[in-house]
């Protein structure tokens, strides 16, 4: 009788498309590929990138829609449909189609080649998805723990390591604290606001005065739920992680966690600051001030003084957090009004150009760690210019968007959000980001020395080639090439983001 009785959620299946086609994929290389003799060699990696560009050319249908109808939320209100979560999708889904490309190289390098990478990929893909759309902090709290634990799995994967092992082990451990803050964070919020869903939150207490306003619950509740996305951003002082991760994990997953999993975890703060606690935004913007300072010079400081290139790359990972939060302090400031301004389109454009930057970035090192995923110090990198011109032309042009040079998709990036404070006065904030800036632009311009100019020493004749396969060759031009002519055309993106602003509810 139950069963007969019970009525759940009109689903639109339309809309949850790319959710559903990045489970089938995951679905069909797990168990397809468990049924069947190996397949040939590069084809798990370009069955992926033919899933996550399905997703991709699904979304632009799907923006279309959106257009045409309006932004909506579905399945009971729980999953938002709108620009916002569609722009998401395309992001994660651009990272996963890049990063397949230079895992295949690695894991045929490594003798590790199967299924298994790919389908985490695609399913840790999918929690972020679900967090960029989410509208209920109990589906947020879903998608967070489908992107955490396959992000977990992929950090140890290289189990001929113990590097790879010990940063598995690191992660899981960590995550799982951080994991506790934000589940607590969430049972506070319920408390104070008596739901979790997103709408329900704001409408409670925007359209009429409470009398009995639990003020207290909500602001610890946020409080922890910023401890706990905080450390998914690598957000200092919650970053302590992701140097030892990022240098042990391989290189390839490296780039996926730098990219996909930065943007699921900025996606659902601002998810949560803009859309369901805009109430409290007086409150909880200084703190995003002083955390958006701290990341941006513990990112350039600490990155100036290592000398392993991933660790390197792991600080800078840090200081784009930063700038980042810049974008997210100055969304506050418009939060839950008509006209949001430009604060969230600015984290949004670039997270995009981020993804881009970073998984190229990454591919470019992967290739020159070489059999082992050991040879990660600068010394590494000597001679490159000499020896492979055009891999070390690629990287340069990376860094150097990385860095926010004029003429590329970095310089868009960073000009958006510094902008975008710029527009709600946050002049502090915006003059400390480039100086920032200016610090990190050294940490880029050492490796390039290196790359460049370092002179080779007898011992570097002795280390294995630097090969440069298709697959990750195609990466990498796919990255420097997006990189620039965003660089020098970027006003029909920066349009396309700025429609983004509007939230359902």
């Amino acid at each position: 009788m139950l069963a007969e009785t019970l009525q759940g959620p009109h689903v639109d299946w339309y809309a949850a498309t790319p959710m559903l086609i990045l489970l089938g994929g995951a679905m069909v290389l797990l168990v397809v590929a468990a049924l069947t003799p190996r397949w040939p060699k590069g084809l798990y990696a370009w069955f992926t990138v033919a899933v996550a560009l399905a997703v991709i050319v699904v979304s632009f249908f799907l923006w279309h829609t959106i257009d045409v109808d309006g932004a909506k939320t579905l399945v009971g209100g729980a999953i938002a449909f709108d620009h916002f979560s569609i722009w998401m999708t395309i992001t994660i889904s651009a990272a996963i189609a890049l990063v397949s490309l230079s895992t295949d190289s690695y894991l045929r390098r490594e003798d590790l080649d199967g299924p298994e990478v790919y389908a985490l990929y695609l399913l840790s893909a999918l929690g972020g998805v679900v967090m960029a759309a989410s509208n209920d902090l109990i589906v947020l709290f879903l998608g967070l723990e489908i992107l955490s634990i396959a992000l977990y799995v992929l950090a140890a994967s290289n189990r001929r390591r113990s590097q790879s092992q010990e940063s598995g082990i690191k992660y899981f451990v960590l995550g799982g604290f951080s994991s506790a803050f934000f589940l607590y964070g969430v049972a506070l919020l319920y408390g104070g606001a008596g739901s979790t869903n997103f709408t329900t939150i704001f409408n409670s207490f925007n359209s009429q005065v409470a009398l009995d306003r639990k003020d207290g619950l909500i602001l610890a509740g946020v409080a922890l739920l910023i401890v706990g996305l905080g450390f998914k951003t690598s957000s200092a002082p919650f970053h302590f992680w992701a140097p030892d991760v990022y240098q042990g994990a391989p290189t390839p997953v490296t780039g996926f966690m730098a990219s996909a999993g930065k943007a699921a975890a900025f996606a659902a703060l601002l998810r949560v600051l803009v859309s369901a606690l805009p109430n409290w935004s007086d409150d909880y913007r200084p703190v995003i001030w002083v955390l958006a300072v701290l990341t941006l010079f513990v990112g350039a400081v600490m990155a100036v003084i290592q000398t392993d290139v991933k660790r390197m790359l792991a600080y800078s990972s840090i200081n784009h957090a930063g700038f980042m939060l810049v974008g997210v302090e100055a969304a506050s400031h418009l939060a839950g009004q008509p006209a949001p301004g430009k604060g969230m389109s600015a984290v949004l454009l670039y997270l995009l150009l981020y993804t881009v930057l970073v998984t190229g970035t990454f591919a470019v090192v992967g290739l020159v760690t070489r059999t082992g995923d050991g040879a990660t110090d600068l010394n590494a990198f000597r001679g490159l210019g000499r020896k492979r011109p055009a891999l070390a032309v690629a990287l340069t042009v990376l860094l150097l968007a990385q860095a926010g040079v004029p003429l590329t998709a970095g310089f868009v990036a960073k000009f958006g959000v510094i902008q975008a404070a710029v527009d709600v006065k946050s002049y502090p904030l915006a003059v400390i980001a480039m100086l920032t800036a200016v610090i990190a632009a050294f940490l880029y311009l050492r490796i390039m020395v290196s790359v460049w100019i370092a002179d080779p020493e007898p011992a570097d004749e002795v280390l294995e080639p630097v090969r440069t396969p298709f697959s990750a060759v195609v990466g990498i031009a796919v990255s420097v090439g997006f990189t620039l002519a965003i660089g020098f055309a970027p006003g029909w993106l920066i349009d396309l983001g700025n429609s983004v602003s509007q939230l359902a509810r």
